[in-house]
């Protein structure tokens, strides 16, 4: 089992809060004011600021990313994993990648309004959507705002198919809707389960649902008719590559239908912020980590080329699929996700019930 050098700093993936590239001026505090009266490190408290966006729905036309539209209720994740390849993003809205992205969540209080206006209109073509691809759409504040749960009820309710991705179990509280959506072949689920351990969870992903309730989370959705794919992701080389036959496993076992997996990425500031991470939790790990990233990275912690971002080069790249290979097999996953079917789409009216006649 994974031992973790010391405890994540109150829950937090980061324990700093880097410079901001986009930022010429920032502000440096002196030592004495970031600890307590007996020395313990202050951290932030998590503060929802609202976003007035006018749009919801986001559209992308890159080729290592397997869907076109995505919703997006929250910006900045509680969950706080300390690998997240979308910690830059905050660095647009002018605060760091660091403490602030999980500490910071920009809320769109307006987002199933925008959505239900953007689904009504002529140009809207149908297709899936793919809630989650930045921020997760269940993370802890979700339990109260249900942002997420309104949205897939304006989802049902056009009958607009959708994919969600989280880790977190609060998405089983959905089933009524994504069981409804899924008899039209209209939902997914792909839970994001990194490893088994509970210690190495814990440290990676501070508030995210821990491992057996990922599973679990599986398991009430497949019971319920939704598909559910497993992303075992992100794999870090070194750290829970090993781990990849046995996931592949259990998520089998407790019934996700398919699997797929990503290679740890490092964009921008979350390089310095997972190094840090590997110094605080996992120093006897860390030069084997580093090494291995740079071998599938062409020597760099990161390379944002095309095509390659997701899974790296290299020998250990070859082994690490290699290794999912095998375990896919092995773990006897069906592959049998019907196609999302766009065709029984409908602008509701007020005579259209949720759960009324087809029509």
């Amino acid at each position: 089992m994974f031992q973790p050098k010391t405890v994540a700093p109150g829950g937090r993936g980061s324990a700093t809060n880097p410079h901001n590239r986009f930022e010429k001026l920032a502000i440096e505090f002196e030592p004495e004011a970031l600890v307590d009266e007996d020395g313990e490190r202050i951290l932030p408290r998590t503060q929802f600021l609202r976003d007035d966006s006018q749009s919801i729905i986001s559209l992308n036309d890159s080729p290592d990313i397997p869907f076109t539209a995505g919703v997006n209720p929250y910006r900045g994740c509680e969950h706080g994993c300390a690998y997240c390849f979308a910690r830059p993003y905050h660095e647009y809205l002018g605060f760091s990648a660091g403490l602030d992205f999980e500490s910071k969540i920009i809320v769109k209080e307006n987002a199933p309004e925008l959505l239900r206006a953007e689904l009504s209109r002529k140009k809207w073509v149908p297709q899936p959507v793919t809630m989650s691809a930045i921020s997760d759409a269940y993370q802890p504040v979700e339990r109260r705002l249900q942002l997420t749960r309104r949205c897939l009820g304006v989802l049902a309710e056009f009958r607009n198919p959708v994919g969600i991705i989280t880790k977190n179990h609060l998405v089983t509280r959905d089933i009524d809707y994504l069981s409804e959506l899924a008899r039209f072949h209209a939902a997914t689920v792909s839970i994001s389960l990194t490893s088994l351990d509970p210690e190495l969870a814990k440290t990676l992903e501070p508030r995210a649902s821990p491992p057996n309730r990922r599973l679990a989370a599986i398991e009430e959705l497949s019971a319920a008719g939704i598909p559910v794919n497993v992303m075992t992701a992100p794999i870090i080389p070194g750290l829970n590559d090993h781990e990849l036959p046995e996931l592949l496993a259990s998520a089998a076992k407790a019934g996700a239908r398919s699997a797929g997996f990503t290679v740890l990425r490092l964009p921008f500031a979350v390089a310095p912020l997972f190094v840090e991470w590997l110094e605080r939790h996992a120093p006897g790990h860390k030069d084997k980590v580093l090494s291995r990233i740079r071998s599938m990275r062409g020597g760099k912690l990161y390379d944002s080329k095309w095509g390659t971002r997701m899974k790296g080069e290299g020998f250990f790249a070859e082994q690490i699929k290699a290794l999912f290979q095998l375990g896919y097999r092995k773990a006897g996953f069906r592959g049998d996700t019907p196609p999302y079917d766009v065709s029984h789409f409908r602008v509701p009216s007020d005579q259209l019930s949720l759960f009324g006649e087809e029509s």
